[in-house]
């Protein structure tokens, strides 16, 4: 389901911004608008990184290699981290640096009405885009919040998608405020304070992003409730007295590692540690789906009473 939302909401985002951008251009080619530069090169920028998102969700299939054991489901990581850095240079700094350039050097806007339609148009299909979007995350984000879903979502491509179509949406809305204010006062320098306002919403969303994909591909654990049931069923089977620690650490997005140690009771024979470990390893992939690589080290428990796990 992770898999196949996101790359709707990628697709959806795509056509979307494509189309977004060549309307842009024109409009700018017409009126002058550096807002509508700024939201143009915005528009480039997000087609591009939406590219990459599926590059590297194709490139994630790729079976493991000896090079590459654990096979390569961290390229997802890498790809969406590479969107956030676009994000910030071709996006927010662009659209700064025109900002600043047209505060030092105002022009006069000629037929704004045509960067109004269109930016009216584009709000339009951004908002098709982001309902995609917001349909495709609703069941992963659950009962928490959207910004405990960007916070802890595994599945990076649809966090990028979200902020990306939020971003936008916020963008075009501060093009238009600058193109409406500069038509109503007749001074060009609300035009340049919209893209000023622009870059630095960027700037921010961008930040936002490279932060979690940075964790992301540096290789975060199950969070709590996750990590919790895990232990829950490694505990609950015959033989089995505790789990001494344990250490997760997602591989890829549907992929996490669980290897962790287990008190088992004195004097069980070989075969059944065995038959223990195995029905150890049936619960918990059982329980969550993504534990697909398990590794337990069976062991006596020599831990004080009132001595807990380390996670």
């Amino acid at each position: 389901m992770a898999a196949s939302g996101g790359t709707r909401a990628i697709i959806a985002a795509l056509l979307a911004n494509a189309g977004i951008a060549a309307a842009k251009f024109i409009g700018y080619l017409v009126t002058g608008s550096s807002s509508m530069l700024a939201e143009a090169v915005h528009s480039v920028a997000d087609t591009s990184n939406q590219g990459l998102l599926l590059l590297g969700g194709k490139r994630a299939k790729r079976a493991a290699t000896a090079e590459h054991p654990f096979g390569y489901g961290r390229d997802r990581y890498f790809y969406s981290f590479i969107v956030a850095l676009l994000l910030f240079t071709l996006g927010a700094a662009f659209a700064i640096y025109e900002g600043i350039h047209k505060l030092e050097h105002p022009e006069p806007l000629s037929t704004p009405i045509v960067a109004v339609i269109i930016l009216v148009v584009a709000i339009g299909l951004e908002g098709f885009s982001f309902r995609t979007a917001i349909h495709e995350s609703a069941p992963l984000k659950g009962s928490g919040t959207w910004w405990q879903f960007i916070r802890q979502s595994k599945v990076p491509e649809l966090p990028v998608v979200l902020l990306e179509d939020l971003g936008a949406l916020v963008g075009l809305v501060l093009a238009l405020g600058g193109v409406g204010l500069t038509v109503l006062t007749g001074n060009p320098v609300w035009d340049a304070v919209g893209t000023l306002c622009i870059g630095t919403l960027l700037g921010v969303i961008a930040i936002i992003l490279i932060i979690e994909m940075k964790s992301l591909l540096i290789g975060e654990g199950a969070v709590a409730p996750v990590l919790a049931r895990i232990v829950a069923e490694l505990s609950a089977g015959d033989h089995v007295r505790r789990v001494i620690h344990i250490r997760t650490q997602y591989l890829g997005p549907e992929e996490l590692l669980v290897a962790a140690k287990i008190a088992l009771t004195p004097g069980a024979s070989v075969e059944q540690v065995a038959r223990a470990i195995d029905a150890a390893e049936a619960r918990v992939r059982a329980a969550v789906p993504e534990a697909r690589v398990i590794y337990l080290e069976p062991d006596l428990d020599r831990t004080p009473a009132g001595d807990v796990m380390t996670p």
